[in-house]
């Protein structure tokens, strides 16, 4: 108790102004989780720093004194990368908020990491630019935490994830020290440093400010609508579309369910009998785009589409993306409780996949709702359960880790966007031998020896997956024949 006394003083002549060091129970609620409600831990101390020189002596704190530290965007994460842990201080960067500067001529923006993504665009927008990765939280989210999960978006199958469109980050060790990592050029000499950092979900460095790239607004975009009654129609339309060179800004797939409870939410004209409905955004000059247009109608009618319909102006085509966008509060109504999976596959098995995920699903007496990035295979499957119905999350997240353990049998990956916090720590034991784990350890402690940053988070330790007893999908084997802590 006296070193918390000692160690929470330290702090409050770091951070003086009042409601900048909270410690009260009540008060400290509204951070004991980020989006995954159903993982909740109340920190040691939550802290609101607002600016780096106060970042720095914080951290330079919690290392003298061996307090974990974990880092905190808006927590609109999925995966439990931002939930405290009980002994750990809480690091908001909620403060963070300036927009440093654009350079139009270079299409650059540099951005605190508290800076939310949509407003990026909004900055550059009287510039006739913007940033392309739009994750369907983008209202809220960070730039910090677009960096920290590596977000994509419905436009990442174009344009790419954030680790395409980023240029530099600052940010501090656990230690206080500085790191400038990648600059201002398209390319550097030495390690990729930039990329590790990108999707390190908090344990190498706390994120200080991050150089976005910004693109042109194009001069034209459009969106067709096409609805199936074959969900495994849809998907062959998705391969089809790629396989005739032909790259969307964006291409999305939503199931009946999905479909259903996004129209009565949005009223975006969707089909609601249709088994799934593809949303394909094409952009460039309006002669490209309407030759683009001509073909992907074509290439959905010879896959079996009932029906395709082309935005007739652009507040019809934000009518189509603003049901998309909302299609996670809009399955939100449809039961007490819902627990998004995020996975990835080869999207040449995404009709496959999908009915194993019913199937899972009917096997646990729960149902499922599918919205996700047709276009790169990225999947969000939508669990619905109740949470005050005894066993249902159980089973919800006994679903999650199967279906995740399928996208790894097809070749896919655990996780697309959202991170692996501390919801698939076991799906990582599955899809990780122990060299490549111990691998990934020996990178965090090239950062952070002690271990302080985010710990228990994304990287299982070998001792961790025997306790899950977690196999390693690829050749059914167990990876862990010595249990040592590294």
């Amino acid at each position: 108790m006296d070193r918390d006394k000692y160690f929470f003083n330290a702090c409050r002549k770091i951070l003086p102004n009042q409601g900048s060091v909270i410690t009260n129970e009540e008060s400290m609620r509204p951070y004991e989780c980020d989006g995954l409600f159903a993982d909740r831990t109340l920190p040691k101390i939550v802290l609101l720093p607002e600016n780096a020189d106060q970042v720095q002596a914080l951290l330079r704190v919690c290392f003298e004194h061996k307090v974990p530290v974990v880092a905190r965007g808006a927590g609109t994460g999925l995966s439990g990368g931002a939930r405290p842990n009980a002994d750990a201080a809480l690091l908001s960067l909620a403060k963070f908020t300036r927009v440093l500067g654009i350079d139009p001529i270079n299409r650059t923006a540099k951005v605190q990491s508290g800076v939310r993504n949509i407003v990026i665009s909004q900055e550059a927008a009287e510039y006739g630019l913007f940033y392309a990765p739009d994750p369907s939280s983008q209202i809220a989210c960070t730039i910090g935490g677009n960096v920290a999960e590596n977000s994509g978006g419905v436009h990442c199958l174009k344009y790419g994830l954030t680790v395409h469109n980023i240029l530099s980050v600052t940010m501090l060790t656990i230690e206080g020290e500085y790191l400038e990592i990648g600059n201002e050029c398209l390319d550097s000499p030495g390690f990729d440093l930039l990329a590790l950092t990108t999707g390190s979900e908090g344990l190498l460095g706390i994120i200080l400010d991050v150089t976005v790239k910004l693109l042109p607004v194009p001069e034209f975009m459009q969106v067709i609508m096409s609805s199936f009654d074959d969900i495994e129609n849809a998907g062959a339309a998705v391969a089809a579309v790629i396989a005739k060179g032909i790259i969307p800004a964006g291409l999305e797939m939503m199931d009946k369910l999905t479909i259903k409870a996004a129209e009565d939410f949005i009223h975006a004209g969707y089909p609601v009998d249709a088994e799934a409905t593809l949303l394909c955004e094409l952009d460039g000059t309006a002669e490209e785009v309407a030759a683009q247009i001509e073909r992907v109608t074509a290439i959905m009618n010879e896959n079996g589409a009932i029906e395709s319909r082309v935005a007739k102006d652009d507040a019809e085509r934000e009518m189509f993306w603003a049901g998309r966008k909302a299609a996670f509060p809009a399955v939100g109504r449809l039961a007490p409780d819902y627990y998004c999976v995020d996975g990835t596959i080869p999207r040449k098995h995404l009709a496959s996949v999908l009915q194993r995920i019913n199937e899972i699903a009917t096997e646990h007496g729960l149902m499922v709702a599918n919205v996700f990035h047709a276009g790169d295979g990225n999947l969000h499957p939508l669990i619905l359960y109740d949470a005050n119905k005894p066993g249902d999350l159980e089973h919800a997240e006994a679903v999650g880790i199967e279906i995740l353990e399928h996208c790894v049998e097809v070749g896919g990956t655990i996780t697309g966007e959202h991170g692996v916090g501390t919801e698939k720590l076991k799906p990582m034991c599955m899809q990780f031998t122990a060299p490549e784990l111990k691998q990934f350890h020996a990178i965090k402690a090239a950062f952070d020896e002690e271990g302080l940053l985010n710990p228990g988070k994304a990287v299982p330790t070998l001792q961790r997956c025997a306790e899950l007893g977690a196999m390693h999908v690829h050749h059914g084997e167990v990876p862990f024949p010595q249990l040592e802590r590294f």
